[in-house]
């Protein structure tokens, strides 16, 4: 009986050595690199410093707000090491470097939505929260330059996914730095595309739903060219009924009122498919998914579609 028990227990622990391989890696806040928070960086097992190493970047999600911010470190912590969530899973699959933030979602402030870089976000200024996009911009240039202290050849642009808030991070920041990532695959979107567009109908349209505000809010105008030749992967399930529209800590008044006016209150069919059609008036070469039957989920079958398109997307980026 003791014999069995210390071979269930082998198998076991086999079972989970296998399932956490690789290497965790916490790199401090610098703020004099130009992050204010921790990031995490995963090294996959089979990882070969003889391969030029693509980062992959998935923005992290807590799902909740908290003003300790050690509960957002350790979920940022298991987003990137555990392979349920698409960009460990990708890591692995690809044998590329994964990059994980540890951005806060605060609670007394829970209008801010950080991890899906709302309006609320962008206007902070003077504290640590400026400039979100900015920061994980200096996080992936000194995860690469660690990699390459590592003998690691790391290429400049880099692929970007997520899913729920940090899909929509995903979405927004690919459209404010569409020269920097290589391809996009985000999904459970809330029916809803930032629109690569000033106006709609003749209404203005500011971040986060459109270009309109650009200069302003960016100091350079929308580079359109290279967002429409940047591959992208949006996706959603035909049964996915996780709407943030209605939510105030997500969207204004002002911002929902516009949503469900010119592109749909129902989430589905009617905002996702607006969208889609916006991608397609303004030439933006997307693909963009229902998945039958499927929830407010990202399981096997999908996390292998963007598996295969991040692949044709570096296939097409090397020749």
């Amino acid at each position: 009986m003791k014999f069995k028990w210390l071979l269930l227990f082998s198998l076991l622990l086999a079972f989970s050595c296998e399932k956490e391989q690789g290497q965790l890696i916490e790199i401090s806040a610098d703020k004099k690199a130009g992050f204010h928070f921790p990031y995490f960086l995963y090294l996959p097992e089979n990882t070969d410093s003889a391969d030029v190493q693509i980062l992959i970047v998935e923005p992290n999600n807590s799902g909740f707000t908290s003003d300790a911010f050690d509960e957002h470190l350790e979920k940022a912590s298991r987003l990137a090491s555990k392979d349920f969530y698409l960009g460990n899973f990708l890591a692995r699959k690809l044998n590329y470097p994964l990059l994980v933030p540890a951005f806060p979602r605060p609670a007394e402030n829970w209008h801010i939505y950080t991890h899906s870089l709302d309006r609320d976000a962008m206007n902070q200024k003077g504290n640590d929260l400026e400039r979100l996009d900015l920061q994980l911009l200096a996080m992936i240039e000194d995860a690469q330059i660690r990699l390459r202290a590592m003998g690691y050849s790391s290429r400049q642009e880099f692929l970007l996914t997520g899913f729920s808030a940090s899909g929509t991070f995903a979405n927004r920041f690919s459209m404010i730095h569409p020269e920097r990532v290589l391809a996009v695959a985000a999904g459970g979107l809330n029916g809803l595309l930032m629109l690569p567009t000033d106006s709609l109908e003749g209404h203005a349209m500011n971040y986060p739903l459109g270009t309109c505000d650009f200069i302003d809010r960016f100091g350079k105008a929308f580079q359109r060219e290279a967002f429409q030749q940047m591959p992208q992967l949006w996706f959603m399930g035909e049964l996915d009924n996780n709407d943030a529209i209605p939510y105030a800590d997500g969207y204004d008044e002002d911002e929902r009122n516009l949503i469900y006016q010119k592109l749909g209150e129902p989430m589905q069919p009617d905002r996702w498919t607006n969208c889609a059609l916006q991608y397609q008036k303004n030439h933006i070469g997307a693909e963009i998914k229902t998945y039958p039957d499927i929830g407010h989920e990202h399981p096997e079958t999908v996390k292998l579609d963007v598996l295969e398109f991040f692949k044709s997307a570096i296939g097409q980026a090397n020749h």
